[in-house]
């Protein structure tokens, strides 16, 4: 198992590489970008303002410089000293070479309309995209393993048809229309302001005590992360019930039962290993999906400033820094989770050597 660790640890920076080379390249063939967003509201705005607009554009080599009938009707000197402050007067593989050795470094460089580091952006929403992730993702496996094994054990029974029916309605509701609808009835939207209507804290947070910090924490994040829950575990329930169902009817829990052990026995000691195997296997992309892409619309409902909202503000306004660098981050992120995946899948079963593989 070391050597395959030391193998994939070897490969991440090689898959990083063939992600920012695919992604670079097809934000060349993508239309318009910076200098093209910043001409566009260069030509209704005023002198002061388009004097701010330029003065705001920071340096980066990592893009574009598609041109298009949009930018038309404007000074071609301001065209070309736009270019220059974003870099893209040099050559391709010549911006791509120095965001590459950049990124080595985890020098994202800034971004285009913030005036901030990109690394610096990235750490402020993390803490808020970690809580969403983290804490619906924990939340699903707590309610959806049980509940599959529940459901594995009483198959066709009442409560099995009916707990199917429960979680096939819920992940049906779109996850937006649910949030609006938890604003709209318990944050004061109309009814009832028992819930925070915006933020993941209070803002005399500071002030409180350790218990008062803690409590104001979950009481902001629990409309979010219930709105992620409720459409978020039928699939994982399903998979437990399925995955248990397999395993039971397997010659080896027939024979489990032949010499005498009790059916606990058989559960915990034999079946729920092998059953166990397919769930650690989505582990990692469930929570790259709560932690970056499962959140946005939930971050754009409540006022909550996490990695999702920033990409995609990035992806709006072109800020290929900011673009870059959550992608990076992701990237990297999902490649050691699905590292980590594995030796867990090891030590569930040691039966299972990557090295061979």
């Amino acid at each position: 198992m070391r050597n395959y660790i030391i193998k994939r640890l070897f490969l991440i920076p090689l898959t990083l590489l063939g992600i920012l080379a695919v992604n670079f390249a097809i934000i060349q063939l993508a239309p318009g970008g910076p200098v093209e967003y910043i001409l566009a509201k260069y030509q209704g705005m005023n002198t002061d303002s388009k004097a701010q607009f330029t003065s705001g554009a920071e340096t980066l080599g990592a893009s574009q410089s598609s041109q298009y009938q949009g930018s038309q009707g404007v000074p071609s000197d301001l065209k070309e000293e736009l270019n220059k402050q974003f870099g893209f007067d040099k050559p391709l593989h010549v911006r791509f070479l120095k965001m590459v050795k950049d990124y080595a470094r985890f020098d994202f460089g800034k971004s285009y309309y913030q005036d901030k580091d990109v690394l610096e952006l990235i750490l402020e929403r993390m803490p808020v995209s970690i809580s969403l992730g983290l804490w619906s993702t924990l939340i699903i496996y707590l309610i959806s393993i049980p509940l599959g094994i529940k459901k594995a054990l009483y198959d066709g029974s009442k409560f099995d048809v009916t707990t199917t029916v429960a979680i096939i309605v819920g992940s049906a509701i779109p996850v937006f229309l649910l949030a609006v609808f938890l604003i709209v009835f318990l944050a004061g939207g109309t009814y009832f302001q028992i819930f925070p209507l915006r933020g993941l804290t209070s803002d005399n947070f500071e002030a409180l005590s350790l218990i008062g910090k803690i409590k104001d924490y979950f009481w902001h994040i629990a409309l979010p992360v219930f709105s992620i829950v409720i459409g978020g575990f039928a699939t994982l329930t399903m998979l437990t019930k399925n995955s248990f169902l397999d395993e039971i009817g397997k010659q080896y829990v027939l024979t489990a039962r032949a010499k005498g052990l009790s059916e606990k026995d058989i559960l915990y000691k034999h079946v729920f290993r092998n059953a166990m195997l397919i769930i650690i296997a989505g582990f990692p992309s469930l929570l790259i999906k709560m932690l970056f892409t499962g959140s946005v619309l939930i971050e754009v409902v409540f006022s909550l400033n996490g990695l999702g909202l920033l990409g995609y503000e990035a992806i709006m306004t072109r800020d290929y820094p900011v673009i870059f660098g959550t992608l990076y981050i992701f990237a990297l992120l999902g490649l050691v989770l699905k590292l980590l995946s594995d030796i867990t899948y090891s030590i569930v079963d040691p039966r299972i050597n990557f090295e061979k593989m």
